[in-house]
């Protein structure tokens, strides 16, 4: 079989789904999951090869790959999408939503990526995605627990790439910036479950964010963009082990670079 198979994780919406999409229409055999049974169905219904996995379950990504290579006899890319963001100060952010942020932003990347590598060093081939963000390079006032999570990420990514040369597997970390989704409308959510709004010094600002007041977002693309990009990497015989995604990582990875860090705070806050 010469047609790539790819998994994606979190296509309930967003980057997942519109990759999936995206990858489909190129003639990729696209393997899309989902936390949830009803977005699995719905994934159905929209002509994918759609599995449940919920990456803070171990069962589900051992089953989900089992299940895939059983069909298709090999997986060559893996994709590590799901993630959310828990907006709130780091003073006003409870430690079990700091938990939380990262059973499925690291713990469950992390899950997922030692379990497709037992694949991959069998196969003796296969790519790794890792879905970071510009927020593992730079960190925004009130996103404390999402911003760590992605340092995280880039920390094991780069790790991970190290430990793999000389093979021929793959680690390529995407830095997206803001991109339209449902990611912004569920960190709402997760703001309002998780942080005490109304006994915070940043309570006005939270109220903002509730109301959709917030600052607008400049440089914002469509998730195709990182469709696209995600299509190039799996196609690639030698991908780059990074892609930025959006001006604004090039913007802030290039102050990153040349600032010293009370300059950069100084723009940063501002955003």
């Amino acid at each position: 079989m010469n047609n790539k198979v790819v998994i994606i994780t979190g296509c309930s919406s967003g980057i997942g789904q519109q990759s999936a999409l995206y990858l489909k229409e190129k003639d990729l055999t696209v393997c899309a999951t989902a936390r949830k049974t009803e977005d699995v169905e719905k994934l159905k219904n929209l002509g994918f090869n759609a599995y449940k996995l919920d990456v803070t379950n171990n069962i589900d990504i051992k089953n989900t790959i089992e299940e895939i290579t059983n069909r298709y006899g090999k997986i060559d890319a893996w994709f590590n999408n799901a993630g959310y963001g828990q907006l709130g100060a780091i003073e006003d952010l409870p430690t079990f939503a700091l938990k939380e942020q990262f059973e499925t932003n690291v713990f469950g990347l992390h899950e997922c990526t030692v379990e497709i590598l037992k694949i991959f060093k069998k196969q003796g081939y296969g790519t790794i995605i890792q879905h970071s963000s510009v927020l593992g390079m730079v960190s925004l006032f009130g996103r404390g627990a999402y911003n760590a999570s992605k340092y995280a990420v880039e920390g094991l990514s780069d790790t991970l790439r190290l430990e793999l040369k000389g093979t021929n597997i793959h680690v390529v970390t995407l830095n997206t910036g803001p991109i339209t989704s449902d990611f912004r409308k569920n960190a709402v959510i997760k703001l309002q479950k998780n942080i005490d709004i109304e006994n915070s010094r940043f309570k006005n600002i939270y109220q903002k964010s509730l109301k959709g007041e917030s600052k607008k977002v400049p440089f914002n693309e469509d998730a195709v963009s990182v469709a696209k990009i995600v299509h190039k990497i799996i196609v690639s015989k030698t991908p780059k082990p990074r892609y930025y995604i959006t001006k604004a990582t090039y913007i802030l990875g290039f102050l990153k670079r040349i600032l010293n860090t009370t300059l950069l705070d100084k723009i940063l806050v501002k955003i």
